[in-house]
């Protein structure tokens, strides 16, 4: 075929963000890309004549037939298929025709026999999808997961100041609030992993109720249950002419979880990397440029690129939800808008390769994030005071504690100089830090960095589960 430049590509995904990922787009292809489409679909024919060749008792020379069938994928080439689609105008039935050519005579009456279109394409659809996640997806997904986990277990106890609503909360660790992501992250992770592993395929015929395979056999559901199975398929359990559409729609929606959540993290990190904050910073090689006017300029653009990834996919999961609807048995409402899937999960995967960059490389500036702490001083310990003196029989404890907060930003005072300044309040104060094996006061509010719950153990826990987690997935996918 005529050799074309990728610069003259309409998409940015194949040519910007192909020569980001060369890698794992080159690796997607091998299940998206329309070479891998007409093979797919090839697979199902190929599994389809093998299940009707096994009913047919009187059929010469078997085994030369078998041979011909297990080695037919290898003869037949993309190219082959198209030529013959500019004569029929019809894509199955173009590869239905280059089939019998290559095969022995004897079984050219059997190829496609008892199947409509959708039988093989929306099977072949769900093999591909299939396999592209199970493949690609999920380890670089796992890839992910796993620096995320290191990040976190090395920072598991460094301290950082909490943030609500962009102002300074209590106390955590940043290995804590990295966690969140390898939390979220691994569960979306499993339900990905078992989503693919449920998509369909179907032998039902044209409308569904298996009107042909009825001629072909006296038992159409167990024709089906074997083509099925030659491609590691179940059969959807309600066809009409296409998949039960919620099969696919159930992985695409994981998918675009698992993408919201690849978003978040990279937006928290994006807004730590603000100058007034810079608690971490991507990696910048020597001759990479921030901008094109200020020099001194250090972007956090992959962060910035995710986010922006996610802005541009996630709203098709709009057309993902709009593709469930089909008039009756089938129309063709889906026939554009469904091949924009493949985009989809090359987005993600753009995206989630990204992360896994920003991740391996991320700076992280433990003094800063002491220096910022520090803007808050002992007033970050405001929550625990409330709790102590509410302990102690204090009603109006949060009201006293805030209108002492108002004091210390007003003149600067600490907050352990104010409390001092009230014995009764002091003295309930160091009582119940005692009841928390908490001896001296003075202590607690010089060093208010260990106010942070159970952030560390949280970590170590999460950490722990997610590594089995991750482990267990890799071995399914493994054996699958």
């Amino acid at each position: 075929m005529k050799e074309r430049s990728i610069f003259l590509n309409l998409s940015p995904l194949d040519h910007r963000y192909y020569l980001s990922n060369v890698k794992e787009f080159d690796a997607l292809a091998l299940y998206l890309s329309e070479d891998a489409g007409i093979r797919y679909c090839l697979k199902a024919e190929i599994a389809l004549l093998k299940a009707l060749v096994s009913l047919q008792d009187s059929l010469p020379d078997k085994k030369h037939i078998e041979e011909t069938l297990d080695n037919l994928e290898n003869t037949i080439t993309p190219e082959e298929v198209y030529a013959e689609e500019e004569k029929t105008q019809h894509n199955i039935r173009s590869l239905v025709n280059v089939i019998k050519r290559k095969i022995p005579e004897t079984i050219t009456h059997l190829v496609h026999l008892g199947a409509t279109s959708m039988d093989i394409l929306d099977t072949a659809n769900s093999c591909r999808i299939r396999d592209a996640v199970r493949k690609v997806v999920i380890p670089l997904l796992c890839g992910v997961e796993d620096t995320l986990m290191s990040l976190s277990l090395e920072h598991a106890g460094t301290p950082q100041v909490g943030r609500t609503h962009g102002q300074h909360a209590v106390p955590i660790t940043f290995g804590f609030a990295l966690t969140e992501y390898v939390a979220r992250l691994g569960k979306s992770i499993q339900r990905i992993e078992e989503k693919s592993n449920n998509l369909r395929g179907k032998l039902s015929g044209a409308v569904g109720a298996y009107n042909a395979t009825s001629i072909v056999t006296r038992d159409p559901g167990g024709l089906e249950k074997q083509y099925c199975a030659c491609l590691g398929l179940k059969p959807s359990e309600y066809s009409t002419q296409i998949i039960e559409s919620e099969y696919m729609l159930d992985l695409l929606l994981e998918l675009n979880t698992a993408f919201g959540i690849i978003a978040n993290c990279a937006d928290d990190l994006r807004n730590l990397q603000r100058s007034e904050i810079a608690e971490v910073t991507e990696e910048f090689t020597k001759d990479q440029v921030g901008s094109s006017t200020m020099p001194q300029k250090r972007n956090p653009w992959n962060c910035e690129n995710i986010k922006s990834m996610w802005k541009a996919f996630c709203p098709r999961v709009m057309t993902f939800f709009m593709d469930q609807l089909s008039d009756h048995q089938r129309d063709l409402t889906n026939s554009a808008s469904a091949r924009f899937i493949t985009d989809y999960i090359a987005g993600f995967v753009a995206a989630a390769k990204r992360m896994q960059k920003v991740l391996s490389s991320l700076s992280v500036k433990k003094e800063k994030m002491k220096e910022n702490f520090a803007k808050s001083a002992d007033l970050v310990l405001a929550e625990p005071v409330y709790i102590l003196l509410s302990l102690g029989g204090k009603g109006d404890a949060h009201e006293i504690v805030r209108k002492i907060t108002l004091e210390c930003n007003s003149t600067g005072k600490r907050l352990i100089d104010v409390l001092k300044q009230e014995p009764e309040l002091w003295n309930i104060i160091t009582m119940k830090l005692k009841d928390v094996n908490i001896q001296n006061p003075d202590e607690f509010f010089n060093q208010p960095e260990n106010y942070n719950g159970r952030s560390k153990e949280k970590t170590l826990t999460l950490c722990k589960q997610y590594r089995n987690l991750v482990d267990e997935i890799r071995k399914k996918l493994e054996t699958s």
